[in-house]
């Protein structure tokens, strides 16, 4: 189930169990969260899997038992200018007020659209199950409560096979009309030797002005990790191989 949600009456988070996180989030995102389990997203927060100055991302469990992952942008500490430099010039976001709790909002939704743009066409990315303002609830990709590990962590044992799959993702997102626009090493998740990328916030269209440069900085990582890895990437062949 895909949805998106917005603009609706917060209730007070009275369970204890959010009571935990009233030092760590401000008041409406502990709404948001409240919000999110009284529909049923999930039952509660568990471990973190990444703590940052943009966003802090942890596993969550659900009635079922299955667990989820919810993204939860920082209001106060991102960097909304630069959000807003990536996301001014988006047409999915016309008429986007410089105003830092509707660029972050804007971000998270940002990041939704693009998974889901990028899922429905078959890339390798965690499914999309819901944005609320800064919130974002999407699949776990691992094992049971077990996240996958990033590639900087654990590189693949079939380096030539990954590689490949992994263009196969960027193409598939250059087909669907956008690119990554800061892929690396520390946003592709390595489960069973299969590429997984994250992070589609930065995500920009391909008339985008600075799209080209972003594109190429996104090869360029991957040839610079690759070849740590005794693997030559071709990045001329790569880009040609992306807009056939």
């Amino acid at each position: 189930m895909f949805i998106y949600v917005s603009g609706f009456n917060y209730p007070m988070p009275t369970k204890e169990k959010f009571k935990t996180y009233k030092n760590v989030f401000d008041e409406k995102t502990l709404r948001v969260l409240f919000k999110l389990e009284s529909e049923g997203y999930f039952e509660e927060l568990k471990s973190p899997i990444s703590i940052g100055k943009e966003s802090n991302v942890f596993t969550a469990i659900k009635k079922d038992g299955t667990y989820v992952v919810v993204k939860i942008y920082r209001i106060n500490t991102a960097d909304f200018k630069r959000m807003y430099k990536y996301i001014g010039c988006d047409p999915r976001f016309k008429g986007l007020s410089n105003q830092r709790r509707k660029v972050v909002f804007a971000w998270a939704q940002r990041e939704y659209r693009n998974l889901l743009i990028a899922n429905q066409a078959g890339a390798r990315v965690p499914v999309p199950y819901a944005v609320m303002d800064n919130i974002l609830v999407m699949e776990l990709i691992g094992k049971n409560n077990e996240p996958a590990p990033r590639l900087k962590d654990k590189p693949p044992k079939n380096v030539k096979k990954f590689i490949k799959e992994l263009i196969n993702n960027l193409t598939i997102f250059y087909k669907s009309g956008f690119i990554h626009g800061d892929l690396s090493e520390f946003n592709i998740l390595n489960y069973n030797d299969t590429p997984y990328i994250i992070d589609l916030s930065h995500g920009v269209k391909l008339d985008y002005s600075g799209m080209q440069e972003l594109l190429d900085r996104d090869i360029k990582n991957l040839k610079k990790y690759f070849s740590k890895l005794g693997l030559d990437v071709d990045i001329e062949n790569i880009l040609k191989n992306l807009k056939r």
